[in-house]
């Protein structure tokens, strides 16, 4: 059993086709509830739902403040390798781009950890490309166990794996996995990973129940929009999200919000998202789940993120680098693609105050799961 069972119920071409026939009367009707439900978020992703955007976003504030109160979480990732062994059609480090491929030694990762240990970052993502005989399991173990006493909170974002890999990661130290389907149209997923392990569609989709039957504190999911429609992808993330929450209760849940950026070999939008559907689609998932954790990376412009700060968010990352070695040991190495957002930590520290939000730099430490 796992969420495969839940995916293939559904109908990709039905959804979209029901999304897009709501009436604004529908959306209406669904504000008007206490609780909103999955089907209440097929009306708040519509189309029709856009006259509504400062009623939801003024319930996203409210409903956000209630569960996080002021506070806004700061991380930052750390690219270890761009070395990969899969062709993604979006992806700078995609095994078909000629470029230099560089994965850190032990002294280049200590060397990029005091860097950003100098910022105030407690919590951590590391992230790898996909290439499994140079960054593997025993690579990811031994730089989580390199680093384990330097961050109260080590999160990754590399390729899937087993249920028993990630045991043995946890046992390490390690906190959170990202790991995000990119689209859930499967004929368009193929189309975008034509070769490697990633090109394992069923393989992908499950790797959230691997990650819950490991035990693991939380999961971060999501969609990259612009491969395929994000109404339609959007609501098979809130699909996942709520399978998951009732499958492995115990666990933590995010989700991300990233859109196509600019990259080595770029490949352009099928479907484009503006400014304010990415708005419409954070305050509908804070409306349909309190509890989830909404994420915001630098992708995203300077006006959009400090825009975005009041209407749902709970964590963003600050001065991010997508190239391995990016904050100290090799700033000139190929990204994986080009953030928006380029401020440093504290003029982004400054701005969440200025709002009225509290930076917090640690809200968990592994010694609670001891107490348990």
């Amino acid at each position: 059993m796992s969420f495969k069972t839940t995916f293939d119920k559904q109908d990709w071409n039905a959804l979209e086709n029901e999304i897009y026939t709501f009436s604004k009367q529908d959306v209406q009707t669904v504000l008007q509830k206490e609780k909103i439900n999955l089907e209440d978020f097929k009306a708040l992703i519509s189309p029709a739902a856009k006259p509504f955007l400062e009623e939801m976003a003024q319930r996203s504030n409210a409903l956000t403040k209630k569960r996080f109160g002021n506070t806004i979480q700061m991380y930052i990732p750390m690219y270890l390798s761009n070395e990969c062994q899969n062709i993604c059609t979006y992806c700078g480090f995609s095994m078909t781009n000629k470029i230099k491929r560089k994965t850190l030694s032990d002294s280049e990762i200590l060397k990029e950890v005091a860097h950003i240990k100098g910022l105030g970052y407690d919590h951590i993502l590391l992230v790898t490309g996909e290439a499994n005989k140079t960054v593997g399991v025993s690579y990811i173990k031994h730089a989580i166990q390199l680093i384990n006493q330097h961050f109260s909170n080590i999160t990754i974002e590399v390729q899937p794996l087993d249920q028993n890999e990630y045991e043995e990661l946890i046992d390490a130290g390690l906190y959170a996995v990202l790991v995000y389907q990119e689209t859930y149209h499967k004929a368009t997923y193929k189309t975008h990973h034509p070769k490697g392990k990633k090109s394992n569609f069923d393989y992908r989709l499950d790797t959230p129940d691997r990650l819950g039957k490991s035990g693991i504190h939380k999961i971060g999911i999501g969609a990259l929009f612009g491969l395929e429609d994000w109404r339609v992808d959007s609501f098979y993330t809130a699909l996942h999200l709520k399978y998951l929450q009732k499958t492995y209760w115990k666990t933590k849940y995010s989700i991300s919000f990233p859109r196509l950026r600019p990259h080595q070999g770029d490949v352009q939008p099928k479907v484009e998202m503006t400014d304010s559907d990415l708005v419409q689609l954070i305050c509908a998932y804070r409306l349909l789940d309190e509890d989830v954790e909404l994420s915001m990376s630098t992708r995203e412009s300077e006006i959009f993120r400090n825009n975005i700060i009041k209407l749902g968010i709970t964590s963003i990352s600050a001065e991010s680098k997508t190239n391995p070695g990016g904050y100290a040991v090799a700033p000139e190495s190929l990204e994986q693609f080009e953030i928006s957002d380029e401020r440093n930590t504290q003029e982004i520290k400054e701005m969440i105050q200025q709002q009225g939000y509290e930076v917090v730099w640690k809200d968990w430490d592994r010694s609670y799961d001891l107490m348990q």
